[in-house]
């Protein structure tokens, strides 16, 4: 199943894109924060500083590894912006909750070792409790070449439960699905967290420590894909998938489990039907494709140093394929339902604690005096976080305060 060119093959789906909308018509709505979870160096978000005063928008930096909330705000770009910069690694415990579907993964060969899930759902977070109706994810490597881009995906958000842009520039796909195409497959691209336009609403879905953590985001908890578009564009940096054969090994569980999901997603059926016989035969078909792919790639003319860079990524992935077992991928599907109730529960309680309970407007929650309260609050050290917020435009929203979320999932 593909709407692109090039070899198809029996045994994967190169294109889900048949599952999103393409409406582009909306009235377009203003960007409240754009969240980039960030470990580059500062100057790496320059792009998305001046992305963000061009809007209007608080820049939301959640940094760790090599990005610096120190070097940011110091930044030309930065001298003029509305910034709120977080170092991650000094995040006391708590505010974001231990997830069953971690400690399911913890100490196997298929833990993690990445924060960018940590991140967005932070991001989550602090736009519940900021009062921000309309946030983008993007993240630092890509680019918005025309600003009103967001505010036409904003607009989606009225209707939509997430929108994602068009993602020009280099190919975003997981290790595999690069050398595929790169060997001739026909792969397509879906939406992602990288460039993605959520209603804060929306919030009470979270993103797991996996990867196609962003695909797990958009679904409902019927366990099908929520109302979701795609408008726009963005381009992402060019990198070089195939430089560390262990990033292959890093992503196959979530690409397995994703793929899986979603093969289901496009003929019809949800998570309700990804039982052990599915992921039996998807298992078998996920090995015999990745085989093909290594087949495809021993084909290929040009460099042969590439080629066998690109040889050695996918067979590493075969490698990890082969110890994923289907009632491992039940058991984490099983966790995942338990962790989207643990995460609105946990929403609603913070929510509760820091807000409800003294009553608070939503007007005057957007001041800096407001956030630095809110963050301290949270017991977040002075030093972890930077914050330049000049006054910030009032929402026409007349509400005051909002809604607490549900405690039961489905209502």
């Amino acid at each position: 199943m593909s709407a692109v060119g090039g070899v198809t093959s029996a045994h994967h789906h190169g294109s889900h894109r048949h599952l999103l909308s393409d409406k582009t018509v909306a009235l377009p709505r203003d960007v409240d924060a754009i969240v980039v979870p960030t470990a580059r160096h500062a100057a790496g978000m320059r792009d998305a500083l001046a992305l963000a005063n061009k809007l209007d928008c608080t820049l939301v930096a959640l940094c760790s590894k090599y990005s610096s909330v120190h070097e940011l705000s110091a930044l030309r770009e930065a001298r003029n912006a509305k910034l709120i910069a977080i170092d991650i690694e000094r995040l006391p415990s708590g505010i974001v909750p231990f997830f069953r579907t971690d400690g399911l993964l913890t100490g196997t060969r298929f833990e993690r070792w990445t924060d960018t899930s940590l991140k967005r759902n932070l991001g989550l977070l602090l736009a519940k409790l900021i009062g921000w109706e309309r946030i983008v994810f993007l993240d630092d490597d890509i680019t918005i070449p025309e600003p009103l881009d967001l505010c036409a995906a904003a607009g989606l958000t009225d209707i939509f439960a997430g929108v994602g842009l068009n993602i020009d520039g280099f190919p975003d796909n997981s290790v595999v699905c690069h050398a595929y195409r790169d060997a001739g497959g026909a792969q397509d691209m879906f939406i992602g967290g990288g460039a993605l336009a959520v209603p804060v609403r929306q919030a009470t879905s979270f993103f797991p420590n996996i990867y196609n953590e962003d695909w797990f985001f958009l679904l409902g908890d019927d366990g099908r894909l929520r109302p979701t578009a795609v408008t726009g564009r963005a381009v992402q940096k060019e990198y070089d998938p195939f430089a560390h054969d262990n990033r292959a090994r890093l992503e196959e569980f979530g690409d397995s489990i994703a793929e899986g999901v979603f093969w289901l997603l496009d003929s019809g059926r949800s998570i309700a039907d990804a039982t052990t016989g599915h992921w039996r035969t998807f298992l078998d078909n996920r090995a015999a494709f990745i085989t093909e792919v290594v087949d495809l790639v021993w084909k290929m003319d040009g460099d042969a140093a590439h080629r066998a860079r690109m040889l050695s990524s996918v067979k590493a992935a075969r490698g990890r394929c082969q110890y994923i077992r289907p009632e491992l991928c039940v058991e984490y599907l099983d966790a995942w339902r338990a962790d989207r109730l643990t995460w609105r529960n946990h929403l609603s309680s913070v929510f509760r604690e820091q807000i409800a309970r003294k009553g608070t407007k939503r007007k005057d929650r957007r001041s800096r005096a407001a956030v630095h309260d809110l963050f301290r609050s949270l017991g977040l050290p002075e030093s972890c976080f930077r914050l330049s917020l000049p006054r910030e435009r009032l929402d026409e929203d007349p509400a005051d305060l909002d809604p607490e979320f549900p405690y039961a999932v489905g209502q």
